[in-house]
């Protein structure tokens, strides 16, 4: 079996898949100082929990756009799991083109969306994922990563307006009733949901304008849209740009590249350095 982990700024995801189905998926709260020994805590009884051991595990594969993370993450599959995981970067071998300027600068996440996004869908086509940042990647008819943008995410703006304008309340979010509010929370919550909707509109017309120019595409060839993060269930109702949502593109992004590339060799020398990355 193979256990994925996707480290992000806000939760580590952990999954297993035992070749044809996943069988299970946690999150827990990313925090740079957790070592080895409280994931495995953890996560060793989530996984009792579903009737496996850590013996069932075979592979492992993480991406992280977190860093400091990394050590106790690999760690755990090392001492837990007796495996060395595979990291997910710009090195191995994707199957497609990484046509930017600075492979080696994009994160991993972006890559494995756009892995998963053109194995589901095909290109050309734009994954729109809601997380800790919001971000735009473009994926060519070939499966070629051409590059985004990127936008803060709809969290760290309603901090943002919290902490920085003092009588502002901090708010849930949510869909407003009216675009016009009639007091404080209700035109946050409408300047925070049809604004962030106003950008995926705009941006989405812009990428495609551009898209559609340099690729030689005439107008009804459009990228297709493709959202996945948690707030995309939210977002995808306020337009319908948005054409599919795939809540797990990025753990099946890792799952393909796992497949992709060969099972890296666990020393058994513990005093051996981690590679660096």
């Amino acid at each position: 079996m193979l256990l994925v982990v996707d480290a992000g700024n806000t939760n580590v995801v952990f999954a297993v898949h035992d070749g044809s189905a996943w069988r299970g998926t946690w999150r827990i709260a990313t925090d740079p100082q957790r070592t080895s020994d409280e994931y495995a805590v953890w996560l060793l009884t989530l996984l009792n929990l579903v009737g496996l051991k850590p013996a069932d595990i075979e592979r492992a594969v993480i991406g992280t756009v977190v860093p400091v993370a990394l050590y106790h993450l690999r760690r755990l599959c090392r001492d837990w799991f007796a495996t060395e995981p595979l990291i997910a970067r710009a090195q191995l071998d994707w199957g497609f083109d990484i046509r930017i300027d600075s492979p080696n600068e994009v994160g991993a996440d972006r890559l494995l969306n756009a892995l998963a996004a053109h194995a589901r869908y095909r290109g050309p086509l734009v994954v729109v994922d809601f997380g800790t940042a919001t971000t735009f990647d473009i994926v060519a008819e070939d499966g070629a990563y051409l590059g985004g943008v990127i936008a803060p995410g709809v969290n760290l703006s309603l901090e943002a307006l919290h902490r920085a304008a003092a009588r502002l309340p901090r708010i849930g979010i949510g869909r407003p009733q009216t675009v016009i509010g009639r007091s404080t929370i209700p035109a946050m919550q409408s300047g925070i949901f049809w604004g962030y909707i106003g950008m995926v509109e705009g941006l989405v017309t812009r990428i495609s304008a551009e898209f559609a120019g340099s690729a030689g595409l005439v107008p009804r060839e459009k990228l297709k849209v493709i959202a996945t993060g948690g707030l995309a269930p939210l977002f995808s109702e306020g337009t319908t740009m948005i054409e599919r949502i795939d809540p797990d593109l990025t753990l099946e992004g890792l799952r393909m590249l796992a497949d992709r590339n060969p099972r890296p060799h666990l020393s058994r020398d513990r005093s051996r350095p981690f590679e660096s990355d």
